[in-house]
């Protein structure tokens, strides 16, 4: 199973804004390859996870557009996704 999450404003992109993330249903394996036809949305790339606890998740997404490193901090009612100040190195 794929845990997901919908962030309806999208990714952040600037770590002062932070992005509401729901949690959706989990999705099957075969979800790996789905691409949306009517919004160009195309599940691609991987993740790696650095660091958890009860509160939060930091972790890379590795797709298309690069690598990013966020954060997914609960908030006691609901989840906020946070585009860390720390990034990967893009050169390694």
């Amino acid at each position: 199973m794929l845990r997901s999450w919908a962030v309806p404003r999208g990714l952040p992109d600037d770590p002062r804004r932070n992005r509401l993330a729901v949690p959706v249903p989990d999705h099957a394996m075969d979800h790996l390859g789905y691409t949306d036809a009517d919004k160009d949305i195309a599940d691609t790339g991987w993740w790696e996870e650095h660091d958890r606890d009860d509160r939060r998740i930091v972790f890379t997404l590795h797709g298309r557009a690069g690598a990013r490193r966020y954060a997914l901090i609960h908030t006691g009612d609901d989840w906020l996704l946070h585009l860390t100040k720390e990034q990967p190195d893009v050169t390694s």
